[in-house]
């Protein structure tokens, strides 16, 4: 699965980041934000998982409360720190006259989620309403992975995460699907038994090999080490119609696609995060063989809810392959470069 999160039309992606090349654990700064913005109109919701999460505005997202449409959302380092962020977004949005209309303004609606990477910069290198606006400023349709973004100090288990996104099209009902995340997961996303993923298909679509026997070795040792970073967070969005609570449907299945990809996942120790988004645009009829018993609505929030979830998990691997080593937390293309041996 290829593509990106910005395939679904009027998705644009920011990033900024600042990254020292000569960055060492606890020294130099390895951090940064990235934005997702999004057209008017767009609705949004959110599932969060682990059990340290570091957030903001996603109280708002829950389907109880009464604010539907969602201007940007924020996926970012720095820890809660990096919360700061947004605030930028918020100034940059106001600017560009977007959010709640009130008398005298507009209130941009910008929920947020970060990760906890201080240890791999220095703890005072963390982002600020600066990164946030410079991300919001640089939105575009083309989306970098690896250390670029939310994911430059990101870590997956033993190996360098980063920053991944991958999309999907439903062609018989002409619906796209798409994901955005940064991996700085507790749980490693490669087997130490055999220095793969976990997820068979994705070997295959990925065209990985076993690697040799002492990279696998090598893997292993550093799998012995406890992380020290957690939480993975990430956008899925969605051109189809979808309601607010059909997109919360649609955030619990795509963290399948976290589960899948990284173990442990949703653990004490991270904070996993997955925003939902629709845009609306794309209205699906409903299908003739729906179950009687069975919502339109709820007959497609299961099919984009399965689609959010695959293209998750390869945005996952994406990222993961795409990172390169820093700060001395190895890639995977370093640690076990046999496995891109054909």
């Amino acid at each position: 699965m290829t593509g990106s999160i910005t395939d679904v039309s009027g998705i644009l992606v920011g990033n900024h980041q600042r990254l020292d090349p000569d960055a060492s654990l606890g020294a130099g700064w390895a951090c940064g934000t990235t934005v997702v913005l999004v057209p008017p109109g767009t609705t949004g919701a959110v599932d969060v998982r682990g059990g340290a999460p570091g957030t903001r505005e996603t109280d708002l997202l829950d389907p109880a409360n009464s604010v539907r449409y969602v201007d940007a959302v924020v996926l970012t380092g720095g820890s809660a720190y990096g919360l700061a962020a947004a605030d930028g977004v918020m100034q940059w949005l106001e600017q560009h006259d977007r959010g709640v209309v009130m008398d005298g303004g507009v209130v941009p609606i910008v929920p947020a989620a970060v990760i906890f990477d201080l240890p791999v910069g220095g703890w005072q290198c963390r982002p600020t309403a600066e990164f946030g606006a410079s991300a919001a400023a640089a939105a575009g349709v083309d989306v970098p992975m690896g250390n670029v973004g939310a994911g430059v100090g990101a870590r997956a288990g033993a190996l360098k995460g980063g920053l991944g996104t991958a999309s999907v099209t439903l062609d018989d009902i002409g619906v796209t699907v798409g994901a955005v995340v940064a991996v700085n997961s507790a749980g490693n996303v490669v087997d130490p038994r055999t220095g793969l993923p976990w997820m068979a298909d994705l070997i295959a679509e990925l065209g990985l090999t076993p690697p040799p026997a002492d990279q696998i070795a090598a893997f292993a040792d550093r799998d012995a080490e406890l992380s020290p970073l957690n939480t993975t967070i990430a956008v899925v969005a969605t051109d189809a119609a979808l309601s607010k609570a059909a997109c919360k449907r649609v955030a619990v299945a795509a963290q399948d696609g976290l589960a899948r990809t990284m173990r442990p996942s949703h653990t004490p120790l991270d904070g996993d995060t997955v925003f939902a988004l629709s845009t609306g645009a794309v209205e699906v009829s409903p299908a003739s063989d729906t179950p009687a018993a069975m919502s339109p609505e709820t007959k497609l929030t299961t099919r984009v809810g399965a689609a959010a979830a695959d293209c998750l998990a390869s945005a996952v691997m994406a990222a993961v392959l795409a990172a390169e080593t820093i700060a001395g937390v190895p890639s995977y293309r370093d640690l076990l470069p046999g496995a891109f041996t054909t």
